[in-house]
């Protein structure tokens, strides 16, 4: 993991312990799961994704993600056109803000 990405782990952590979203988490002082079939990196990020998740403060590209999935639920259950090609339109918007998010969080890990 980068050091910049560290660092925004480390901003937003602080932002939410500061505003009091980290107060009495669930497994508070206990220790992380071992994760030992995970490199150091990628067990460092997703405990940072699962602190700042905890707190309430995913990232934009994981709540883009959740919304997608609901629309791709919501287009299976229903048959009238007209709300599909609304559900369709709307997911490929997102998409794209998802795309636009995912590689602007890996442009900034590599720098």
């Amino acid at each position: 993991m980068t050091r910049s990405f560290r660092s925004l782990i480390e901003r937003q952590i602080q932002k939410a312990r500061l505003q009091g979203q980290l107060d009495n988490l669930e497994g508070e002082g206990k220790p992380l799961p071992d994760r030992t079939a995970e490199t150091q990196t990628d067990a460092a990020e997703a405990a940072g994704f699962r602190i700042m998740a905890q707190a309430g403060v995913l990232p934009q590209e994981i709540e883009l993600k959740k919304e997608i999935d609901s629309l791709y639920k919501s287009l299976q259950t229903t048959d009238i056109e007209e709300e599909r090609k609304a559900i369709t339109t709307k997911i490929s918007r997102l998409d794209l803000r998802y795309n636009i998010a995912r590689e602007a969080r890996q442009k900034f890990m590599r720098h």
